[in-house]
């Protein structure tokens, strides 16, 4: 199903970029020198569709690196926020492991059986929650 969404949006943009292309190959002259436009020390020649197609893929670049720096503070928090009820949670197992040996109730370790395929944590390798 994903692949097939995929193509949905990829062969129609796939052919507006082709379209686009074959519409704008006449070429011209992109210059970088602000002083002399007669004569430019900087200047390259390319098709249209080139020089539209770059400008755009860079526009998109610059604004994806600007939303990640942006975005950054609200990463760093919710990583705050993360490794403060990762310490919560693990001083609520300790409070209840107190209780637990101060009622003077053995804690008999779970049979293999019970612990699951990850262990009694339910968490696999890298830690994540199943």
């Amino acid at each position: 199903m994903r692949k097939f969404f995929t193509a949905l949006v990829v062969i129609p943009l796939g052919l507006i970029f082709i379209i686009f292309a074959v519409a704008n190959r006449h070429w011209v002259t992109v210059s970088f020198d602000p002083l002399n436009s007669a004569t430019p020390a900087i200047a390259v020649t390319l098709p249209l569709f080139v020089v539209i197609i770059a400008s755009a893929m860079l526009g998109v670049i610059a604004g994806g690196i600007t939303t990640w720096f942006r975005q950054g503070r609200w990463r760093r928090v919710a990583r705050q926020h993360e490794a403060a009820v990762r310490q919560a949670q693990a001083e609520i197992a300790d409070l209840r492991a107190a209780a637990a040996a101060s009622r003077g109730e053995a804690q008999r370790p779970q049979a293999r059986a019970q612990l699951g395929f990850y262990g009694s944590a339910g968490r696999d390798k890298q830690g994540a929650t199943l």
